[in-house]
């Protein structure tokens, strides 16, 4: 049984995340030879403020980008 751990920043629409998981579920079933009901998906979202890149939250970056 195939498990796959996503961890995304909070934001993106619940039809973005449906289209993501299943062209992950096809791409395994595919890959693997598995069977569509046995490949797990675990979405894990976290807040821009919880994530940093180069010493600045991702939250802190996007506001940069706005000035």
């Amino acid at each position: 049984m195939p498990i796959i751990e996503m961890h995304l920043l909070e934001g993106r629409s619940v039809e973005k995340k449906r289209k993501a998981v299943a062209a992950m579920t096809a791409a395994l079933v595919d890959a693997l030879e598995v069977q569509p009901e046995q490949v797990r998906i675990l979405i894990t979202e976290h807040p821009v403020e919880h994530f940093s890149v180069g010493g600045q939250t991702v939250g802190q970056r996007n506001a940069a980008k706005a000035d």
